[in-house]
């Protein structure tokens, strides 16, 4: 575990250094094209938040694949050696190193400090870019053992996603049956309330008072035998009853009013 925060730490502080060496390239090209220091200041001060966002990404995914959770030893025998991972991530140091080897007997400040940026860059990215999948594509192509471990893992891997949705559309019809079962049951129950219901919508002469009691009631009963769901499809059922009684003419629903406060009911006239 101190080993892979070492490996860790080691790789924030390349990129870091990865980071200042490109902003370092970045400064003097602008510099030497004539660009004045204002203006250089104005262009990092607007994308700094955009370039924190850019690097904190960057360093997440570095952070995961320093992890080597997603290393299959036998399917990559190099890279996911403690010696590997430990020079890739070194590499933007090895790579100033270089430069700083490379730029010796320079006398003028500027350009040893460029060459050891230089050879920061070039180094990165040659392994980091180039070497490093270039590497993990043959680990897996040329050894037999690897292809064929590699080939199972993927199978086991679809097999594995296969039963997964297998189960979750088996408890998606399970669900299905039992809301099925439980709406059959309910119109049994419920069909007796349900023409009552719609004769107190339909009759011509009426005491609104007294058929609002009787509405509640029966509101009452719903709620108490499956709640808003109940409520719902008794109501669906009073308004399909009393449309075919009516010869399906526009209806007043005063069963949204009558309702309105029995359990979570509410009038959505109101909303």
């Amino acid at each position: 575990m101190s080993g892979r925060r070492t490996l860790k730490s080691i790789h924030l502080a390349g990129t870091l250094w990865f980071i200042l060496c490109v902003g370092y390239i970045l400064i003097l090209a602008l510099r030497q094209a004539g660009v004045r220091w204002w203006i250089i200041f104005s262009l990092s001060g607007h994308s700094a938040l955009l370039f924190f966002l850019l690097i904190s990404l960057y360093l997440f995914a570095i952070f995961r694949g320093i992890s080597r959770s997603q290393k299959v030893q036998i399917e990559h025998p190099l890279t996911s050696t403690n010696y590997y991972t430990a020079f890739y991530v070194t590499t933007p140091l090895l790579g100033g190193l270089a430069g700083c080897l490379g730029m010796i007997g320079v006398s003028t400040i500027g350009q040893f400090l460029l060459g050891i940026a230089l050879g920061t860059l070039w180094t990165t990215f040659l392994v980091w870019v180039i070497v490093d999948p270039v590497t993990g594509l043959l680990e897996m192509l040329l050894p037999p053992a690897s292809r064929k471990h590699r080939a199972q893992r993927l199978a086991q891997a679809k097999a594995l996603r296969e039963n997964r949705q297998r189960d979750r559309e088996r408890l998606l019809a399970d669900v299905l049956a039992k809301e099925k079962s439980v709406r059959h049951r309910w119109q049994k129950l419920l069909n007796p309330k349900a023409k009552k219901l719609a004769g107190l919508l339909t009759a011509n002469r009426i005491d609104f008072k007294q058929a609002e009691l009787e509405a509640v009631d029966i509101g009452v009963d719903a709620w108490q035998i499956g709640g808003l769901s109940c409520m719902r499809e008794l109501r669906d059922m009073a308004m399909a009853i009393a449309r075919r009684r009516n010869r399906n003419k526009a209806l007043i629903d005063y069963i949204d009013v009558w309702w309105d406060g029995i359990g979570s009911w509410r009038n959505t006239s109101l909303g």
